[in-house]
Order: structure tokens, then sequence, then C-alpha cells
């Protein structure tokens, strides 16, 4: 498995191998030990999330979910491709506002794990994109949240102008406007909690 790390502390790419001939190929997608003997990440995912988009140009996120239900995700496009972001939003840490964008396609096979700690989100390149989400934590609607994708402060190019967004996602406060009201969402020492 090709591992690739970041100048953001905790995300990693995955490239699994594919064997394949005429008929297609098949690729191991996920394996507990390899990621912990391989990646040194040493994790229990709890529960699989499916999505389904049609339509390109659609834009889900930025999303949270804050601790003590805060999650990581090992996120894969099963059809079509993405642009998949995330910003640092861990309290104290060096990188905090920064974001990498990462392409991830059926193609490539590309895998993004996303540490809690993060804001997530992503933009369809193309139609009918299935996505799989493999995450640490249960869904809770209490801790979750989404931060507006254009917020000027996060200084994020999408690579669109006028996205399809969920309601949810047109009305979502800017990351200081949300902190002001409500504090920081991964405070120094929520990993405790």
């Amino acid at each position: 498995m090709q591992i690739e790390r970041f100048a953001i502390d905790g995300p990693l790419l995955f490239t699994p191998p594919r064997f394949g001939d005429d008929r297609g190929w098949f690729c191991e997608h996920w394996n507990a030990r390899r990621l912990a003997d391989e990646a040194g990440l040493d994790v229990r995912f709890v529960q699989d999330n499916l999505s389904f988009t049609a339509r390109p140009g659609t834009l889900r996120g930025l999303h949270y979910q804050a601790p003590p239900m805060a999650q990581g995700k090992l996120v894969s496009v099963i059809t079509g491709a993405v642009t998949d972001i995330i910003v640092d939003i861990r309290e104290g840490s060096a990188t905090y506002g920064q974001h990498l964008a990462v392409e991830l396609s059926r193609e490539t096979g590309v895998q993004l794990w996303v540490p809690p700690g993060f804001l997530h989100g992503f933009v369809t390149r193309t139609p009918d994109v299935h996505m799989l989400y493999k995450v640490t934590g249960y869904y809770s609607a209490e801790h979750d949240g989404s931060i507006a994708w254009d917020d000027p402060d996060l200084g994020i190019d999408w690579g669109v102008q006028d996205p399809v967004l969920s309601g949810k996602d047109a009305q979502a406060p800017r990351l200081a406007e949300h902190q002001a009201r409500n504090g920081r969402i991964f405070p120094q020492g929520w990993e405790q909690t």
C-alpha cells in the first residue's frame, strides 16, 4: 500500500494496490492490520456510510462532529470523482486553519484518512458519485455541525462558483462567527474528553 503524508500532521492518503487482468481488478479496500503496521493508524471503525450525489458541482460541507462524539473518517469514491477538502481546526495545532485538497476517484482508488479535529467537505466533479465513509464514531445529531464552505478566512478554492448546496450548508456560519457564539469546536485537550 502506498502512503502519503502531508505538511498537516494527521491526515494520510492511501493507495491500495489493485490486481487486475482482462476481466477487471481486485483490491483489498481496508485491512486493520495493514493500516496499523504500515501507517501506524490503529483505529476502530464502527459504521460505514454511503452517499450518492447525482449532479456535478454539488458541494457538501464543511462538516464536523464535535467532541465527545468526534469522528475520524476513511473516505473513498466508489464511482465518479470529487475534490475532497479538509481543514485543521484543532486548537493549538501548528497548522490550525490550514486546508488540504485531494482528488478522489474510482479510477485511482485513493483513500483519505481524515482524523477527528478536521472540517470535511467535497465537491463532485462528475455525475453519479458514490462515496464510502468508514467512521470511528456513531452519528450524533446533537454534535453535528457545518461551517460555511466559502468562509473567506479559510481561503479554499473549490473550483466552482455557484455550487449546488443543501439548505444546511447554504446557511452555515463562518468559523470565526461560530466560535464567537459557541467557543472552539476542538479546544485544546478535547482528545481526553
